[in-house]
């Protein structure tokens, strides 16, 4: 099935010039930086589930998610260790398309992750068009060791909140700490206010 792709350019604050948070630096590479190892996952077993806080569940294999209207982000990114990347191109599913059916009351996510990994994010910053599951990058399939086969992209905050290698996102009633959270990164990540750490 094809199913139309939309596009939307997200590239920061006003011009060039405004583009480059405070305390970051531009690259036109892209730094892998993982906190263990790569997981390699095959698309014939992978699967997104949502959760809601009631314990609802709802689960896409590969192939219904590419049959999910798809879009086509080109957005800047930024790294917390201080990198940022302009007018990266993507493609995947808005989070808003995977919860359009969805009742829930929750006001808290957490993204879970092939290896362990989690992060939390205010519902709010997952809807309204700014994150989605992401398998496309530069027209190729998202490498492992970028978060392939598919991961969450959430660019107006810190990329490690842009979750490598998803599996699902919780609805919670409760904010709930995810992995670099409880190491000490900031709960919420903003790069234009330098939200770093807990003490930023």
């Amino acid at each position: 099935m094809t199913v139309p792709v939309v596009s939307k350019g997200f590239t920061g604050r006003g011009g060039h010039d405004d583009r480059l948070p405070p305390g970051q630096y531009l690259t036109t590479g892209f730094p892998v930086l993982s906190a263990g190892p790569t997981p390699r996952l095959d698309t014939r077993d992978w699967t997104f589930t949502l959760v809601t806080e009631t314990g609802r569940e709802r689960t896409w294999t590969w192939g219904e998610l590419l049959d999910l209207p798809q879009s086509a982000p080109r957005t800047d990114i930024h790294c917390v260790t201080g990198w940022s990347k302009f007018d990266t191109d993507w493609q995947g599913v808005s989070v808003d398309v995977l919860l359009d059916d969805v009742d829930t009351d929750a006001g808290h996510a957490e993204a879970y992750c092939h290896g362990g990994y989690t992060t939390n994010l205010p519902l709010a910053d997952l809807r309204g068009g700014k994150a989605w599951i992401v398998h496309t990058f530069d027209g190729d399939p998202l490498p492992a060791e970028h978060g392939g086969p598919a991961r969450l992209l959430v660019p107006h905050l810190y990329f490690w909140k842009s979750a490598k290698w998803v599996k699902g996102l919780r609805l919670l009633d409760r904010d709930r700490p995810g992995f670099w959270e409880r190491a000490g990164y900031h709960n919420h990540g903003d790069p234009w206010r330098e939200q770093r750490y807990w003490n930023s």
